[in-house]
């Protein structure tokens, strides 16, 4: 597994805390696994969660109808890409 930079733990402890997965903690999400389809069990509800919790606290909208959220919502290490550039403040 890859070691998770500064801002990838930030967004993986996020994720874990805004879906409440009690059986994985945030060094456990591996950057470049598949976040949906994979071992974290995550769908298109938790998609909606994530996105709603990415804007409350860095100040962007993860918009349903982006042509690119396929590529975002690749892994942590994607998504994390993708708040870095976006984020505001």
């Amino acid at each position: 597994m890859a070691e998770q930079t500064a801002a990838q733990h930030e967004l993986a402890t996020l994720i874990v805390t805004c879906l409440n997965l009690e059986t994985v903690t945030p060094e456990q999400i591996d950057p470049d696994a598949p976040l949906f389809g994979g071992e974290l069990g995550l769908d298109s509800i938790d998609a909606l969660e994530i996105a709603l919790a990415v804007s409350k606290r860095y100040g962007f909208q993860l918009r349903s109808d982006n042509p690119d959220n396929r590529q975002i919502f690749t892994s942590l290490r994607t998504l994390s890409a993708h708040v870095e550039q976006h984020r505001v403040g």
